[in-house]
Order: structure tokens, then sequence, then C-alpha cells
């Protein structure tokens, strides 16, 4: 039996932030989807909560074990006022991938999806509207029981907050520079780089830092063992056309099964363009911009869509891909799938799932 979500009201409702002025990450709604577990009971007491701060115990496990799992979605609004998701199913698929890995008890998938329907429709009005603008969903666990002791926690907190958001990099479809890292490495096979938990994003942060004292805005990094094939970019999977061909990364058990990523290649499949999942090395990457073959790199994830690539820095020589301007494939890519999104082109995949409807 399906348990009732109750509802929080909160005293006074926000004030809603300029449209104009969303950024990523800075704002957040009224209201937040709680759910608590424990280990006699399973996952209960599903509610939308007034957003607000928590209380933890300073032994929580998450502060020192480190369980702590996320996921990253959005909700857009059509033309017609409908507010809807694009393959949220992915997600919530994904997110019981990285319970597993981090051994923290699954969800009920359907469930928690519409409970997150349900957070959206009372969330509705925080769509916001505009070129590159969306509703940012996070969901997240973390070990919330109280313990010093090395072994999966017995109690977690599930919370759902909710972001309006503008374009991730602002004018999002400029070519980004981009740092290929040596030193530093993102995961290794068998480690936990194929699902999004926290610690994965802690462990980046000394090589982004250095990247952006150096004016570049992400990362590209190669595997841990050999430290020369491709992988994945920070926050983005990683696409290269080559002589006609793209090719991505395969996924490796280290490199993150992005759902922007299984998009693109869907799309590429559906457009007849040759698409190949392989592994790819830095060195190839530099000898086809040598042959003239490297006609554009761009990178695929959730926060930004598409981000193109106009320049790629390893073992201090730079390449310009495309003469630093957006390639003709990456802005059909960005179209189409923000089209299909947004609800302003046909969805021949049936990757969109309908919440709400908006006033207009």
């Amino acid at each position: 039996m399906k348990q009732e979500i109750a509802f929080i009201p909160r005293k006074e409702l926000k004030e809603k932030p300029d449209p104009a002025s969303l950024g990523f990450g800075k704002y957040y709604s009224d209201y937040m989807l709680e759910m608590d577990y424990q280990g006699e009971i399973g996952w209960y007491n599903p509610r939308i909560t007034p957003y607000e701060p928590i209380t933890l115990d300073p032994a929580a496990m998450v502060f020192h074990y480190g369980q702590a799992i996320f996921e990253g979605m959005k909700a857009y609004k059509a033309p017609d006022g409908t507010v809807q998701l694009f393959r949220p199913e992915k997600n919530m698929s994904r997110f019981n991938d990285s319970c597993n890995r981090l051994c923290i008890p699954a969800i009920d998938e359907e469930f928690l999806l519409d409970a997150i329907k349900q957070l959206i429709f009372t969330e509705k009005d925080w769509v916001p509207e505009g070129e590159g603008t969306s509703l940012y969903i996070r969901p997240f666990i973390f070990a919330s029981e109280a313990y010093l002791g090395v072994r999966p926690a017995k109690e977690y907190k599930l919370l759902v907050i909710l972001s309006p958001s503008g374009a991730y990099y602002g004018s999002q479809l400029n070519p980004v520079n981009i740092y290929v890292e040596e030193q530093f490495v993102r995961a290794v096979i068998g480690g936990v780089g194929h699902v999004k938990t926290s610690g994965n994003y802690a462990a980046s942060l000394k090589a982004q830092e250095k990247a952006d004292a150096n004016g570049y805005a992400q990362i590209l990094w190669l595997d841990a063992k050999e430290n020369r094939y491709v992988e994945e970019v920070g926050s983005m999977n990683i696409f290269f056309k080559i002589n006609g061909e793209v090719i991505t990364p395969r996924l490796n058990g280290s490199i993150l099964p992005g759902i922007t990523r299984d998009s693109v290649i869907q799309l590429l499949n559906h457009w007849n363009i040759p698409v190949r999942e392989s592994r790819i090395s830095i060195e190839e990457v530099y000898a086809a911009q040598e042959r003239g073959e490297l006609e554009e790199v761009f990178g695929a994830g959730t926060a930004a869509v598409i981000s193109p690539v106009g320049a790629l820095t390893w073992r201090d020589q730079t390449i310009v891909i495309n003469d630093r301007t957006i390639g003709q494939l990456s802005q059909d890519l960005y179209d189409e799938l923000t089209g299909i999104q947004l609800g302003k082109k046909e969805d021949p995949f049936n990757w969109t799932v309908k919440v709400a409807k908006v006033e207009v």
C-alpha cells in the first residue's frame, strides 16, 4: 500500500527572485520533500514541509563515513503553461544504483517519482520562464544515524529540494576552455565513479581549484591507471566529433552514465550520424586535431545540457577547436534537447512527463 504524503504549510511564502538574476543553485523554493528510514520500519513518513534548516546529531554517520548520494533533474515550463520533466524514470533508476553502491536501502522508484511530482505541483509557480531557465530538482539521501563505527548506517534521511535556475554557464553556448588533468584522478574502476555520491565531487575540488586559477571552466579527467584515456569532464560527459564520427568514452565502471549522454547517443542514432562508445586516449584527440579531423568537442549533462568546448590544454599545449565557435552539431543537439524539454519540439522518444499546468 502506498503511503500518504503529508503536507505541512508554511506561515508565509517567499518572494520569488528576479528571473533575470537566477544563476544556478542560488535560490530555493518554499517547500521540500522529506522521508526517513529506520531498519525495522523501512522508508516512512513522507511529507512536504517548509524549506528550512535541518538538525543533525554531531555523530551522524554522514559526517564521518560519507554515506551520501544525490541526483540532478529539471522541470521545464512549456509554452502552454504545462510543467514537465525529462526522463525522470532514468534518474530514479540511477538513484537506486547509487543507493546500492553506497549500501543505502533502495527506494520505491515509482513512489518517489510520484512524490516529486506532488512537490513540483505544489511549487509549480516556482518554475521559471525564459531561455535557458528551469526548476532544478535535487533529491539526496544521507546517513543520519548517530554512531561512530565503520558500517552501513541503520537510519537515513531523504530530501528533495527545488531551485529555480538560469543557464548553468550564463551564456552557456559560448565554447569553454578545458584543462586536461594529469596530477589528480577522479575515480577508479571498482570504485564509485559510476554513481552520484558526494565524495566524488569533493575529490575533484583541488583540481578544479587549480583550473579556475588558470582561467579554465572545467577539468577533463583521464583514467586513473594509465593516465591517458579520456573519461569525463567535471560535471558532464564528453563527446568528440572526429572526421564525421562522434566518439564518447564507453561506460567502464568509473564514468557516470549520464542521462543527457544517453539522450545524445539516441538522437545521433535517430539522425543517422555515426556514434561510437569506445576508449579514446588524449593522444588520439590531439592527433586528430593535427590531421585537421577534430571537428567538435562538447560536454553533455543535466545542468548545462550541451556545452561546446573551444580549447583543450594538455601538458601546456593548447589546441583550439572549430575556431572557438559553436559547432553545428553541438547547436543542433542543444536546440533539439531543449526544444523537447520545453515542449517546443516533437518528442518522438516519449521522454517528457507532464506534471502540472500553470495558468498563462
